[in-house]
């Protein structure tokens, strides 16, 4: 028997999807608005399954999920998130160094924080690069949703729980589903 148990998280990002491109034959014109620098009211949902039922009658306790909700509060709502690779990483982010962000309990990186060493808090400037996520992918849903798979796959195998699918929705209208395969 497999028994797969769900969590909904909801939050607030940013993001710009610079290689987004439109083709003419399906969409209503060619206007590229994912390139601008925009924001989402979103939508996680964890989708987790275990070789069976713990002593508890339990895939895992749904508690077991509040380090995801922290690190999402931390890293993720109100962040924009950023491809290192994005052609106009330097002009919006600067020469600032980047510090490692790491899954909790792991040494598996997940991303990078702005160094904000010399910044005085509470200023405009430490605010403004306080709110960066940056990452080494072009953040789609299809991407986000596959990188939150592959994070919390990370942290809940130590518990024997593994991801299913993440569904990530960037409106409620629109979201992606990674199915992460069997390993």
């Amino acid at each position: 028997m497999t028994w797969i148990i769900d969590k909904t998280f909801e939050f607030c990002y940013g993001h710009r999807v610079w290689t987004q491109k439109l083709n003419g034959e399906y969409a209503a014109d060619l206007k590229c608005a994912c390139r601008h620098l925009h924001g989402h009211e979103g939508k996680m949902m964890v989708h987790l399954t275990g070789d069976g039922l713990d002593s508890t009658g339990m895939v895992t306790d749904f508690r077991h999920l509040e380090w995801l909700k922290k690190w999402i509060n931390t890293y993720i709502d109100h962040q924009f998130i950023i491809d290192k690779s994005d052609p106009l990483y330097g002009q919006i982010i600067g020469n600032r160094n980047l510090i490692p962000v790491l899954v909790p309990g792991t040494d598996h990186v997940a991303g990078w924080h702005l160094d904000l060493t010399g910044l005085e808090e509470n200023t405009p400037e430490y605010e403004y690069y306080e709110g960066f996520m940056v990452v080494d992918f072009v953040p789609t849903s299809e991407r986000l949703s596959a990188w939150m798979a592959e994070l919390v796959e990370i942290k809940m195998r130590k518990l024997g729980v593994s991801v299913t699918a993440i569904e990530w929705w960037e409106t409620p209208k629109s979201r992606s589903v990674f199915y992460r395969d069997a390993q």
